[in-house]
């Protein structure tokens, strides 16, 4: 592990226990071990910190990845149903993540207060919609969904499932849901796919 990422790791402990905004750089300084100065060698600002916090940890939960990945492949096998409920597996897989499941809670927390935090769910939710979009495109060239208000299916479907995650975030915080299984999608989420292919399946 190098410096930036034990400084990364240091803030995201921190956070979890006092809150974003309650951390200063002189806490994360001392949790890592330097010079409060030496962190200006690695991030020009906090909101830089955690900007690079989110970009780091979203690459080591490989967000999203399946989303892309299927966006040129559709197997003729396989049903509408069975490809989104795959392309949204793993996106939904963050959950099972111990650090990322850490990050959203403060960012859930502290996005009415703190502008960089709503900055990145604002983003994380754009970047869902746009890759709903690319996929809903690809699986009506493919015959596979039909070329109908491709766009506003994409947003109400992406939005739809953003805030059935939103509901199990909530539920493993309030301790109704197990987050060591919340890597499954809940049947929530699986029927709501089910209904939405009946209304735009070719």
């Amino acid at each position: 592990m190098n410096r930036r990422e034990e400084i990364i790791y240091a803030t995201l402990e921190l956070a979890s226990e006092y809150g974003l905004k309650s951390v200063s750089l002189s806490q994360i300084a001392d949790k890592v071990g330097i010079r409060k100065p030496s962190l200006y060698n690695h991030f020009k600002s906090k909101e830089e910190l955690v900007k690079s916090m989110y970009t780091f940890l979203r690459e080591k939960a490989k967000l999203g990845s399946s989303t892309t990945s299927q966006a040129d492949t559709f197997p003729e096998d396989k049903s509408l149903a069975q490809i989104l409920v795959e392309s949204i597996s793993t996106y939904f897989s963050f959950l099972s993540d111990e650090n990322m499941m850490k990050f959203f809670k403060v960012l859930y927390s502290e996005r009415s207060i703190s502008p960089v935090a709503a900055q990145i769910m604002l983003d994380e939710t754009d970047r869902m919609i746009s890759l709903t979009k690319n996929l809903f495109y690809g699986l009506v060239v493919h015959g596979k969904m039909k070329n109908e208000n491709v766009d506003t299916a994409a947003l109400s479907y992406a939005m739809t499932v953003h805030s059935l995650v939103d509901r199990q975030m909530d539920m493993i915080t309030a301790g109704q849901s197990d987050v060591h299984m919340a890597a499954e999608l809940p049947k929530e989420i699986i029927e709501y796919i089910q209904w939405f292919c009946k209304q735009m399946e070719a």
